[in-house]
């Protein structure tokens, strides 16, 4: 299989000439005359985009754990459920408690790891990032942590835990780390493959021209799709004979957030230089354009991915504005953990992505409609539709909960269709008015 890029609204119009479809996803998986992916296992038969405005969602929260210190990641698995701190923990809590209960700590569940994860070295936005569970959870009982080592030179591991055998399982230590970029977010999608997202591992949050994302054997902004032992996905594209084989698309500068539609679609968040934060649906093989393009034609720092016909792009990206000479950096997505609602807890939020966001303390609700479909109008919505984006999906965007919590690091739903957002206010750059005292914290969102 060769790396194919996604084609924009205008030539995927152009060529194809497609109409209306009434906003529907069939069991195939095939949206207009362009098959989104290959390889994927569908779960459901079909999915239709989300209807009533997730602004009108009626729900509580509850800050269902406190005092925490930089959570990054959270994972539900049968009745457990586990947590990571940047600072190295890696924690089990009961699954019922979490959904139930209120200000829990750590020592309400079981610490398995306590900064004593081999050679950690929990630098700049380094530490102990993602974790998730084996597919058939608990036989056996394994999970998967993503975390910043240093037995020599500084790098990112991932390893294999098995709770049961208390056993320690390295399964790649070779991604290159830095004092920013990790990346780090893990996913299990279909076939059973586990997703790992990769940054560039740059020094300089300013960084550009960031040549390493642009060879997939770099190991630098990459997402790889792995076997339960680390080998490379059987299936995965073959994108050439310098690339790495467990690399499944390249390009990105710092992916954080990854989940997948109910037919297997990957959607993945991308942290993006002076705002130009991005959304993607992945196509296998696809190179994403970091350091080089990152935007439209009226972008007036970088390149346009309309003069790299070689490059997919995104199916948002978040500015400049067409027409804007300048760009303040603080209106940003800051885009990290994501999940693809699918309960009928809270139906408003129904086949949405939601979206975590950092600098901007919000978390986005992005709704999908395929090429063609009826998008409605919606004046708190942002419709991102230029002829120069993925022209696969048209996404609307809401914005919710903006500057209650604070940093929000990561979204997770819940066996009952809560929601779970984990707060990033005890660092260096916390907001105004955080930390407070009980940040940092994991908020539960029921239905009022």
């Amino acid at each position: 299989m060769t790396g194919t890029n996604p084609l924009t609204r205008r030539r995927l119009l152009a060529a194809t000439g497609l109409t209306a479809i009434g906003g529907v996803l069939g069991s195939t998986g095939v949206i207009g005359n362009l098959a989104p992916s290959e390889g994927y296992d569908p779960r459901e038969p079909g999915w239709r985009p989300a209807e009533d405005p997730p602004t009108e969602a009626s729900v509580t929260t509850t800050a269902a754990i406190t005092d925490l210190e930089i959570p990054w990641d959270l994972e539900f698995a049968g009745e457990d459920v586990f947590l990571t701190e940047r600072r190295g923990s890696v924690c089990r809590l009961d699954a019922d408690e979490l959904v139930t209960g209120q200000g829990l700590g750590l020592a309400d569940g079981e610490v398995l790891f306590d900064e004593d994860l081999p050679y950690l070295e929990a630098v700049g936005e380094g530490g102990a990032l993602g974790v998730t569970a084996h597919p058939s959870y608990p036989d056996p009982r394994q999970i998967f942590v993503y975390y910043t080592a240093d037995d020599g030179d500084l790098h990112n591991r991932l390893i294999r835990y098995d709770l049961d055998a208390d056993e320690v399982t390295t399964l790649f230590d070779d991604v290159p780390a830095g004092e920013i970029h990790q990346g780090g977010r893990l996913e299990f999608g279909p076939k059973g493959y586990l997703w790992v997202t990769i940054g560039d591992a740059v020094e300089e949050y300013n960084a550009t021209g960031v040549e390493v994302s642009q060879d997939p054997g770099s190991r630098r902004g990459v997402v790889f799709r792995l076997t339960t032992d680390g080998e490379p996905a059987p299936d995965n594209p073959n994108i050439g004979p310098n690339a790495d084989p467990r690399a499944y698309a390249y390009g990105f500068r710092n992916p954080q957030g990854l989940a997948f539609t109910p037919d297997g679609e990957a959607v993945l968040t991308e942290h993006g230089p002076d705002g130009r934060d991005e959304v993607h649906v992945l196509a296998p093989g696809s190179n994403y354009g970091w350091g080089i393009a990152r935007g439209g034609p009226d972008d007036p720092d970088l390149e346009s991915y309309t003069d790299h016909d070689e490059f997919a792009a995104p199916i948002v990206n978040t500015g400049p504005e067409e027409g804007e000479k300048t760009w303040d950096p603080l209106d940003t997505w800051a885009p990290s953990g994501a999940a693809f609602y699918t309960d009928d807890a809270v139906p408003e939020f129904r086949n949405r992505v939601l979206v975590a966001g950092l600098r901007s303390q919000t978390l986005f609700a992005v709704s999908l409609y395929p090429a063609g479909a009826d998008v409605p109008t919606d004046p708190d919505a942002t419709v991102h539709d230029a002829d120069w984006l993925d022209g696969r999906y048209t996404a609307v965007v809401h914005e919710l909960l903006e500057g209650e919590f604070g940093r929000l690091r990561h979204v997770e739903q819940g066996p009952n269709g809560e929601l779970f957002l984990l707060t990033g206010n005890r660092q260096d750059w916390s907001p105004p008015g955080h930390p407070t005292e009980t940040d940092d914290r994991v908020i539960r969102v029921d239905p009022a």
